[in-house]
């Protein structure tokens, strides 16, 4: 079966992707496929089992190996494409948007978003000033889909500078993410560690 999972709630998308998947699951960078690759990905059977789990991020977006993926429907392998987006106007999307689940994991609306990507944008400077900020919308947040909001500006800022700070941003925001949801620390306390040691990274 193939699903695919695309939108900008990274955190919710990967949750369910686990829970369906497991936590075994093999991970395929979309990008790097090429349509000679496709046959052993979507057929191919592993040394360890015969029905495989994977997760293929950016596979649409490689629009050599999208335009094949009506060839593979009938994959026997439990897999799940992660995109950031979807272009509905794409010719490959109207073959299988009724011959696929399409999900969309969207982030809440949110009158604070701009302040919260200045938080973010403020703590790679100054930690002790972006706390402050964090004051003026703390109570009106929920710390998880503020984190949620972090993980996105940390995705884009990656994005546009694959750089090494960047790189560690989004490892140290995977460990928030993580830590929120294993320890009994009030989660804006890790919140606040997360914004003082961003400057360090």
């Amino acid at each position: 079966m193939i699903r695919v999972f695309y939108g900008d709630d990274r955190i919710k998308a990967k949750q369910e992707i686990r829970r369906l998947l497991g936590d075994g699951y093999e991970v395929l960078d979309g990008a790097e496929l090429s349509a000679n690759d496709l046959p052993s990905v979507f057929f191919g059977a592993s040394l360890f089992a015969e029905k495989r789990s994977i997760m293929i991020t950016d596979f649409t977006a490689n629009r050599a190996v999208y335009d094949e993926l009506p060839k593979y429907l009938d994959t026997k392998h439990e897999i799940i494409l992660l995109e950031t987006k979807i272009d509905k106007r794409a010719a490959t999307y109207k073959e299988l948007k009724d011959r696929l689940e399409f999900r969309e994991f969207k982030l809440p609306d949110n009158t604070n978003f701009q302040v919260i990507f200045d938080i973010y944008r403020t703590a790679k400077r100054d930690g002790r000033r972006a706390i402050e900020m964090l004051e003026s919308v703390k109570l009106n947040e929920d710390p998880i889909k503020f984190t949620g909001l972090l993980v996105s500006q940390a995705i884009k800022d990656f994005s546009v500078h694959p750089g090494t700070t960047e790189k560690k941003a989004l490892k140290e925001i995977a460990k928030l993410d993580l830590d929120m949801k294993s320890t009994a620390v009030d989660p804006w306390l890790l919140v606040e560690s997360f914004l003082l040691r961003l400057k360090t990274l």
